[in-house]
């Protein structure tokens, strides 16, 4: 070995030393402190309760009591128990529920979880999407945190706060399953949403929360096949919009007029036999306004009253926003021939 050669490995071992004693020392503090390393992974289980915190305070439990009138067998009334949930929605006491809860009964108390209980008043009630709101009196009232940015999508995290069967407030989680097209599932006009979070009796007009705490729906029903059974890991809930909403139109009207177009729809973009966008009609109603207008079945509504429809949940919440005596403009489709015909739209009945 040349004495050049010789020189150039010791000039390369001090070098590679000098690097790996830097390395060394950099790494030794974290090395004793292995809470600053910044690869350590955080080992502490995932939780919602700050969610909790936020929602839970403004979520009640309700009892109402209601007479029922007697029957063939029996002429004396019975009374009636009925036990829901409801949500603060203001600082004026206004609470969003299920109008199943709330309708037709003669008296209705509302327990907040801090141990106050009050009277309740209804202000309105919706059937058709089965929501209602009552009012108390009270001061210093906890109210859900609302974001009217939010949109809710298949996938999320929920939790379901509700009082089912009576056991206290209870929180159960799941996700978003389905989002739009469960119009009718449940006999509502609206798109609901569908989460595998449990919702059992007593927690209908509970709050649905995402995992910030931030209303997202208004929990309404499990799934029942045709035979009335339920099925399990099959709930909806109202989306927050359209209940607040709902509410919006209840506090300042006392109803909620809906226009009533008379098709029955089915199938969308992927399914319909034209293959776009549009409103696939399955049957018209007899009398109603789609049938005095000559729409059939098999026809493909592509516009209404100006509007391209992209889907009938869209077509049927233009719809329902029309006010009745409205007329509307109908271009559709019919063995592939374009056809136009008006629609005098009239009220939906509860």
């Amino acid at each position: 070995m040349t004495l050049r050669t010789g020189l150039f490995f010791i000039a390369r071992s001090v070098i590679l030393g000098l690097i790996v004693a830097a390395l060394v020392i950099v790494a030794l503090p974290l090395l004793q402190n292995p809470a600053t390393t910044p690869l350590q992974l955080d080992n502490s289980p995932a939780s919602y309760a700050t969610a909790v915190r936020r929602a839970a305070p403004a979520v009640v439990n309700i009892y109402s009591v209601g007479e029922v009138q007697g029957s063939f067998y029996s002429r004396r009334p019975s009374t009636v128990f009925r036990l829901g949930s409801g949500v603060i929605m203001d600082d004026q006491g206004h609470i969003l529920t299920a109008a199943h809860v709330v309708a037709n009964v003669s008296e209705i108390d509302v327990a907040l979880q801090d141990g106050r209980q009050y009277s309740g008043q209804v202000i309105g009630l919706d059937k058709i999407s089965d929501l209602a709101v009552i009012q108390i009196q009270a001061d210093n009232l906890p109210v859900i945190p609302q974001n009217n940015q939010l949109r809710t999508q298949v996938g999320d995290v929920v939790l379901a706060i509700g009082n089912p069967l009576n056991l206290g407030q209870t929180i159960t989680q799941g996700i978003v399953s389905a989002s739009g097209g469960r119009m009718g599932v449940i006999h509502s006009h609206a798109d609901l949403i569908q989460m595998d979070a449990v919702i059992n009796e007593g927690a209908s007009g509970g709050a649905l929360v995402n995992s910030q705490g931030y209303l997202v729906g208004i929990n309404n029903a499990r799934f029942r096949d045709a035979r009335g059974q339920g099925i399990d890991g099959i709930y909806f809930a109202i989306p927050y919009p359209l209940a607040k909403d709902i509410m919006d139109t209840l506090i300042l009207e006392g109803e909620v007029v809906r226009g009533y177009f008379g098709v029955q729809v089915g199938g969308n973009a992927h399914s319909d036999p034209y293959k776009q966008s549009g409103i696939y009609v399955t049957g018209v109603d007899p009398n109603s306004p789609a049938d005095q207008a000559g729409l059939q079945a098999d026809d493909f509504i592509i516009e209404i009253d100006g509007n391209p429809m992209s889907s009938a949940a869209e077509g049927l919440a233009l719809v329902a926003k029309t006010r009745p005596g409205t007329v509307v403009e109908v271009r559709y489709l019919r063995a592939n021939q374009e056809f136009t015909t008006q629609v005098t739209i009239t009220r939906l009945a509860d």
